[in-house]
């Protein structure tokens, strides 16, 4: 072997190494292998922000073979994405492999084709560290974020609450959106539509405009009959018509918010998903033998560019004439011009390779990719075509000193549109789209068919959805093109925001703890601000300031904030308030709340320990009856004393198995739960097991021949300090080492604590 090629994605590895010949050897680190550690803040403020990065648990073997593999090679190519994140991940490889600078050299290429791969072995490059420190400073920032307000959320909120610096912005905008709504006061208004009869009885809807000194709002009833009353037995008389050619362009091609707005719209796709396919759009599709085996289709779908390379605008040109004529391509091929932040590292998002015809290659995709590609087609080819041309007409028709607008358009030419017709939200255009209006001359007398009044009342402006809050990142400057999902997965996940259908709506929880962010931490939760860091992260990119310089100018405010709100918050001040039902305990009288335990959402008495009624909740909020009818939940043992059927029972200290005939038969089993880490003598799985005192503990699967039990939690890692097994206190918000000569002890982290934790002593409430 004399050369090595890494890169992240074992999938984009596997279609590379079909474009490379024998000398080169083409393996995946699988994303990241190094990274800042879970146990720590791993960010030494006071030494100038500098970064304590380890390797990631579990990489230990990949990053062996890999060094072995470096060292065997003449020459390391880290063809990791073309990105900070891609930059970033290439500089933890050379470090993790302790890689010779002489021996390594960066490659980037924009689509997973053979000619961009063989473009960018071709010219290499150092590594950028203006990049790499730009990815850092991000990831540095967030962990300060992270790891300092998450205590202070679990004191002042709730425990186990996570923060975050972009995701706090994301909640207090659907926040603030809502709280809209709530104040919106809906005011009333009328239209007056009048239906006329034109040549050959055709008819002519117009729509009241106001007089011809301008525009006038029908706010009331009373308004609109006085206008019916002026026009009561009067003429309609054309009083102008127009008559003009419209040109319509095409929309640019895909950036990444566009993209997503746009599958959000047309596929009902959520982001993640359109992330998840267009990921492996880029990355390759086997097309079969037919088509040369493995291809990537796409280029890199992060981008927030309009350019599009002189190659890729020949290949379409070629397309177009080919398959609709030459009048379908405009005189010079389309340029669009970039938004001013936008980083243009990529071009935009675009078919690879004109050939692969989604039609043509539709049988070896699956349904997801068939559709995201085709759209990313069409939109592509669009971009490139001559625009469409539009015969409009436009009258004015007056009655009783009123004046009435009729109009609409046919497509003349159809250009693009041939193609591509962007969805749009509802606009008066939209609604007389393809409206062709019988012949009208100046001082044509129109008979009235019907008048058509209708009252109507202001709405509220409309929850975002992922489409419209994407599309408010980008207008804002908040995130970039690769943070824009995870935004709103990780807000969802954390359950400060919940979906409603396709709209995004704040929980209690959300609003609360937006409540204390914008009263003790302003910066934070500031969308000026945001977007102003985002313009910093992008100057460190540029090689204008440093890394240090922008943390330092965030930290002392930020610091400054926790220290004044650990101090004034009190216990119990931003309690998040209990979501209350229409469903009335029969017990006690009282409003039934909704509860989250272990198994999902559920409805309890306020009125708890008191009174201990609860019901199980259907996805609508409504008593769940099957739950209750089916009390016990089957499962596919037998009992191994009658051998009937067991079934799941909700017992006094927690689930357990038990005989369907129980209490006659009176055959039960406890719940053995695996807690996925392996026993430290024999290696067997450990096991959560109940004891003495229905006390919980925790014990290897072979016990009694393997005799390793313990009453406090195993954890996966192990002591930093001695290389022994850590454990977690139960109840306790700390993890502790074994060997008691080592004495290490630390917190919980955020991660740690916000992750699913063994069964409490005690049923859920």
């Amino acid at each position: 072997m004399s050369y090595l090629v890494i890169l992240e994605s074992p999938a984009k590895a596997n279609t590379v190494k079909g474009y490379l010949g024998s000398d080169y050897k083409v393996v995946a680190s699988v994303g990241h292998v190094r990274d800042l550690p879970k146990s720590t803040l791993g960010v030494d403020i006071d030494d100038h922000f500098k970064a304590k990065y380890i390797n990631i648990r579990g990489k230990g073997p990949l990053i062996k073979e890999l060094k072995k593999e470096a060292k065997a090679a003449k020459k390391v190519f880290l063809a990791t994405d073309p990105d900070r994140e891609g930059e970033a991940i290439s500089w933890h490889l050379a470090t993790a492999l302790e890689l010779e600078p002489a021996k390594i050299k960066r490659v980037t290429f924009n689509e997973v084709t053979k000619s961009a791969v063989l473009a960018g072995i071709k010219k290499p490059r150092d590594i950028d560290m203006n990049l790499v420190n730009s990815q850092q400073a991000r990831r540095i920032l967030d962990r300060i974020v992270g790891y300092k307000l998450s205590p202070f959320l679990w004191k002042a909120v709730k425990s186990g609450l996570s923060a975050g610096r972009v995701q706090s912005v994301a909640t207090r905008i659907i926040v603030d959106r809502e709280e809209e709504i709530r104040a919106f006061v809906p005011q009333e208004y009328w239209t007056l539509d009048i239906v006329l009869k034109g040549q050959k009885n055709r008819a002519v809807n117009a729509k009241f405009f106001g007089t011809k000194d301008g525009k006038i709002d029908l706010v009331s009833g009373e308004d609109t009959e006085r206008v019916l009353a002026a026009i009561d037995g009067k003429e309609f008389r054309v009083a102008s018509v127009k008559k003009a050619v419209r040109t319509k362009n095409p929309p640019a091609p895909f950036t990444t918010s566009t993209m997503q707005q746009e599958a959000s719209r047309k596929l009902s796709f959520q982001s993640q998903r359109i992330m998840k396919v267009a990921q492996e759009l880029y990355e390759g599709i086997d097309l079969g033998s037919e088509n040369g085996g493995v291809h990537g289709l796409i280029t890199y779908m992060r981008t927030d560019s309009l350019r599009i390379s002189t190659e890729a605008q020949n290949a379409a040109r070629s397309y177009i004439i080919e398959k609709f004529g030459e009048k379908y391509y405009p005189e010079t091929p389309r340029v669009y011009k970039s938004r001013a932040s936008a980083q243009d590292a990529h071009e935009a998002i675009r078919p690879s390779n004109m050939k692969f015809d989604p039609e043509k290659i539709k049988k070896h995709l699956t349904s997801d990719q068939f559709k995201l590609y085709r759209l990313i087609w069409n939109r592509f080819l669009a971009s490139q075509m001559q625009s469409a041309e539009l015969d409009t007409v436009n009258a004015d028709i007056e009655a009783g000193g009123y004046i009435f607008h009729s109009g609409g358009y046919t497509v003349k030419f159809k250009g693009f549109m041939a193609i591509y017709e962007e969805l749009e939200d509802d606009t008066a255009e939209e609604q007389v789209k393809n409206v062709r209006l019988p012949e009208l001359t100046e001082n044509d007398i129109l008979p009235l068919s019907e008048t058509l009044p209708e009252q109507h009342f202001t709405e509220p402006p409309a929850r975002y959805n992922e489409a419209t809050l994407i599309k408010f990142f980008e207008e804002k400057g908040i995130g970039r093109p690769s943070t824009y999902t995870p935004i709103i997965t990780t807000i969802i996940t954390r359950g400060y925001v919940a979906r409603e259908g396709k709209a995004l709506k704040p929980t209690p929880l959300g609003e609360i703890t937006n409540k204390l962010m914008v009263e003790y931490f302003p910066d934070i939760v500031d969308i000026a601000f945001t977007a102003r860091m985002e313009d910093e992260l992008d100057g460190i990119e540029n090689g204008d300031s440093s890394v240090e310089d922008v943390l330092s100018s965030f930290y002392g405010d930020f610091a400054d904030h926790l220290e004044t709100a650990s101090a004034t918050v009190e216990k119990g001040e931003f309690d998040v308030p209990a979501e209350e039902t229409d469903i009335v305990c029969e017990k006690c009288g009282a409003n039934l709340v909704i509860k989250s335990g272990r198994y999902g959402k559920f409805a309890a008495c306020p009125n708890y320990p008191r009174c201990r009624n609860t019901k199980p909740l259907a996805s609508d909020g409504s008593v769940d009856t099957t739950k209750i009818e089916e009390k016990f939940e089957p499962t596919d043992m037998k009992c191994e004393l009658c051998g009937s059927a067991m079934v799941l029972r909700p017992g006094k200290y927690g689930a357990f198995y038990a005989c369907e005939h129980y209490p006659e038969c009176k055959f039960t089993k406890p719940i053995l739960r695996d807690i996925g880490v392996p026993c430290p003598k024999c290696g067997g799985k450990i096991i959560q097991k109940r004891g003495k005192k229905r006390m919980t503990f925790y014990s290897c699967e072979h016990y009694p021949e393997c005799d390793f039990s313990s009453w406090d939690i195993p954890q996966k890692e192990h002591c930093p300090t001695c290389g022994d097994l850590l454990y977690r206190k139960k109840g306790k918000n700390f993890i502790f080492c074994h060997n008691k000569e080592c004495g290490f002890k630390r917190e919980c982290t955020p991660e740690e604590l916000s992750e699913l934790q063994p069964v409490s002593e005690n049923k859920d409430r």
